[in-house]
């Protein structure tokens, strides 16, 4: 879901990271920073600035063209493309909008979230139950640009400003707000105002915020999993809720980070054995491009297990991790319950004393358990 490389929907050019050749973008909320600017200052004027430009967080001054505007006697709404550079952002090309209305002096700014920008519904979020999906940063950004409009042009800078996204509510299907208890579209999201290129920040921030929910909801036991099928492995196994789930993908040292800050009485962690022999390995980033299956290592842990010279020599040489495997089932090594341990121990390891304990289980392609290593 990348732009072509050079445009950008936001009225310039995103900046161009160096040494990778990949174009940085925008986030939800300077998008909408922007179009509530532009909203306003044609509120107050009869005019929309085409393009907006605003400040961001760290000193950056992007300018955005406009995709969509409105005017009425009392409102003005201004909508931004959003452009996400060239990460895979489920929200790159989405229509982000700011209708801005005047409220009575005295009032302040009010946020509300129009169609396709959820709803807060459960505690644990850094927002309030019951309050739009318009994150801190965006509020704090959208506040300072309508009081410089209201400076500039001589309004009183008490406004209602809602934000919505077009189609946010079928886009957010794909993301974690659903089980985040944001209910009816899309976060407002955005710390820096600009995005990375697989920089993975959102993800991270994903699990922080699932292991808040979790704990929020008073969840003692919660699980790192690794996909969809290691999701099911554990709730066959536990029959934990969705909100105690945490789908971890590759960032075992985001869960673990985090968890160590914020601790819950247990951590289940559960994954392919390919990817948590990596974590046994000692890699906390489980991606293939960050890390690969040591089979080495896997001959090392084999040997642990009883493995003789000649197997030890199989699984140094295997094509693949589940392949070591299989030959170690055949022979009767456990290699599946030695990584599950090692991996386990790892985590405690980047856990250092945290009250929290911590149980690992190893699944194959089919969800099948391999591996398992008791809660210590």
């Amino acid at each position: 879901m990348t732009d072509e490389a050079g445009r950008t929907a936001s009225g310039g050019r995103s900046a161009q990271l160096k040494h990778t050749g990949l174009r940085s973008g925008w986030t939800t909320g300077a998008c909408a920073t922007a179009a509530a600017t532009a909203a306003y200052t044609a509120l107050l004027t009869g005019d929309f600035p085409d393009p907006v430009t605003i400040t961001l967080p760290r000193g950056q001054t992007p300018a955005f063209a406009l995709a969509a505007e409105e005017l009425a006697a009392d409102r003005a709404m201004a909508g931004i493309v959003k452009d996400a550079g060239d990460d895979p952002d489920v929200t790159h090309g989405a229509l982000v909008r700011a209708t801005v209305r005047t409220l009575p002096a005295g009032a302040g700014v009010v946020f509300r979230a129009g169609p396709g920008v959820g709803t807060v519904t459960r505690p644990g979020l850094p927002l309030d139950v019951g309050e739009p999906a318009i994150n801190p940063v965006p509020r704090t950004l959208m506040r300072e640009h309508t009081a410089a409009v209201a400076a500039r042009h001589g309004g009183s800078g008490d406004v209602e400003i809602t934000v919505s996204i077009d189609h946010g509510e079928e886009i957010a299907r794909s993301t974690w707000n659903p089980r985040l208890g944001i209910l009816g579209g899309l976060s407002v999201l955005g710390t820096t105002g600009v995005v990375v290129p697989y920089s993975c920040s959102a993800w991270i921030d994903s699990i922080r915020r699932g292991v808040d929910v979790a704990r929020a909801a008073g969840r003692t036991h919660v699980a790192g999993c690794t996909g969809s099928t290691s999701e099911k492995t554990v709730f066959a196994e536990y029959g934990l809720p969705l909100d105690a789930l945490l789908d971890m993908g590759d960032f075992a040292g985001a869960v673990l980070k985090y968890v160590r800050r914020h601790p819950v009485d247990r951590l289940t962690i559960c994954g392919g054995f390919a990817k948590l022999s990596k974590l046994a390995a000692g890699h906390l980033d489980l991606h293939s491009a960050r890390s690969q299956v040591d089979k080495d290592f896997l001959a090392v842990l084999a040997r642990r297990g009883g493995a003789d010279d000649r197997l030890a020599s199989e699984v140094a040489t295997a094509n693949t991790g589940l392949a070591a495997l299989q030959l170690c089932a055949a022979a009767g090594v456990p290699l599946g319950d030695l990584v599950a341990v090692t991996a386990r121990d790892q985590a405690l390891g980047v856990l250092r004393g945290a009250p929290v304990a911590v149980d690992v289980i190893c699944i194959d392609r089919a969800g099948q358990v391999v591996g398992r290593a008791a809660p210590r």
